[in-house]
């Protein structure tokens, strides 16, 4: 069973589409093996993206995910990273493909309603990035 990372990103929080967006993770038969809701930080938003403080969107990015709550999950499934990323679609959502979540429910490239861990690596740090060993409750038990 492999982990990724997912976040409702503060345009998803604002608009209610929580619900909805689990409700289409759930379909894609992941689990949920943690969850909360939380406000970062410009610091702490930094901290997070700080592999992209070298690119222009950096500093909007930052903005924007400070701007409001988000929902950090951890979602396990087999191939999690590349199926999540699947089911969520291009970063643009211009681009992305139909039924995804981002051609949905995005409004733009930087308000595209959810991030999703890029390799498997990554998703081991964002995940402990987020959550504490103790809060992983895996269900495949």
């Amino acid at each position: 069973m492999e982990r990724t990372l997912a976040i409702l990103k503060p345009d998803c929080v604002k608009a209610n589409l929580i619900g909805k967006v689990i409700d289409r993770i759930l379909d894609a038969n992941f689990k949920i093996i943690a969850m909360k809701m939380i406000t970062l930080t410009p610091q702490t938003a930094g901290a997070f993206y700080a592999v992209h403080q070298q690119r222009p969107f950096y500093y909007d990015l930052v903005d924007f995910m400070s701007s409001g709550s988000c929902v950090p999950l951890v979602l396990e499934k087999e191939h999690a990273v590349a199926n999540f990323r699947n089911l969520i679609g291009a970063t643009d959502p211009a681009e992305a493909a139909k039924g995804t979540i981002r051609k949905e429910f995005a409004s733009n490239k930087q308000r595209n309603i959810v991030h999703g861990s890029d390799s498997v690596e990554n998703a081991a740090i964002e995940i402990s990035f987020f959550f504490s060993a103790q809060e992983l409750v895996s269900l495949s038990r």
